[in-house]
């Protein structure tokens, strides 16, 4: 079962600290680790490379406010033969010896969360209250959660009693010159035309609570390459990548229209 989960290929991943060395240290002390930063600065795309570095299987699930315990650790469900129980993703995780990866952790309820407290100290187990099991994780086991700190409500937030269990690795935007090649590398274009891209980037985030929830991301800047790889003038293509998934104000869209205007 492991191989199925497996990262078969290198993803392109460009380190801009010493991220690299600390996971690796976290990993081999299967502690459970924390990625803060901003949406689309790299954050999932970190956990699939070091997946593939340590050849470890990766079971990654998008979190959300409709997710239930149950569907992270598994329910009975009916079949021709009765009743027969199934994993959810963490239980799997746990059982081969998997990187359970929960992306946009805050965006499930509180109640599902706590779920992974007993793996997440000493005791490395999960109990199947509904089956009357306890798993005992497989010495390979690691939980990865990520988090966005400049985006949530108190509503939203992660409880002490979760943070504390974690260690914690910041994540950024990276510098100029390295976001630039990622986005070259990544959109198969230009470096002069991803500076310029990256740019825009830098213009708007500076405009970050000052009308904008977030700058454009990373992940953004590479859409944007990627349409301009495909043929497509570079000012429509940072306005259908860049400006309108970021904002339905009319103002701020000149604003960004307009610094688009400025490099192109």
């Amino acid at each position: 079962m492991q191989n199925q989960y497996l990262i078969q290929t290198e993803p392109y991943y460009r380190s801009v600290a010493n991220e690299i060395t600390m996971y690796e240290a976290a990993y081999a002390a299967r502690m459970p680790v924390m990625l803060k930063g901003p949406t689309g600065c790299g954050k999932s795309r970190f956990v699939e490379y070091m997946a593939w570095k340590l050849q470890k299987p990766l079971i990654t699930v998008a979190c959300n406010e409709d997710m239930t315990a149950s569907d992270l650790v598994g329910r009975f469900l009916l079949d021709i033969n009765g009743t027969i129980w199934q994993d959810g993703p963490l239980t799997v995780a746990t059982r081969i010896g998997a990187i359970c990866y929960l992306d946009e952790v805050v965006e499930a309820r509180q109640d599902t969360i706590v779920v992974i407290h007993p793996l997440t100290d000493h005791r490395r187990n999960l109990p199947l209250e509904k089956k009357g099991e306890l798993v005992a994780a497989h010495p390979d086991f690691q939980i990865v959660i990520s988090y966005n700190p400049g985006y949530q409500s108190l509503m939203k937030d992660l409880k002490q009693s979760t943070k504390q269990r974690f260690g914690a690795l910041d994540f950024v935007y990276p510098e100029a010159d390295i976001e630039t090649e990622i986005i070259a590398h990544e959109g198969q274009i230009d470096m002069q035309i991803a500076a310029k891209l990256v740019q825009i980037a830098h213009r708007s985030r500076n405009l970050k609570g000052h009308g904008l929830d977030e700058g454009i991301s990373t992940r953004l800047l590479v859409y944007a390459a990627q349409l301009i790889n495909k043929g497509i003038d570079a000012i429509s293509a940072c306005r259908m990548a860049l400006v309108r998934p970021l904002t339905d104000d009319p103002d701020m869209r000149d604003t960004l229209d307009a610094a688009i205007s400025t490099y192109f």
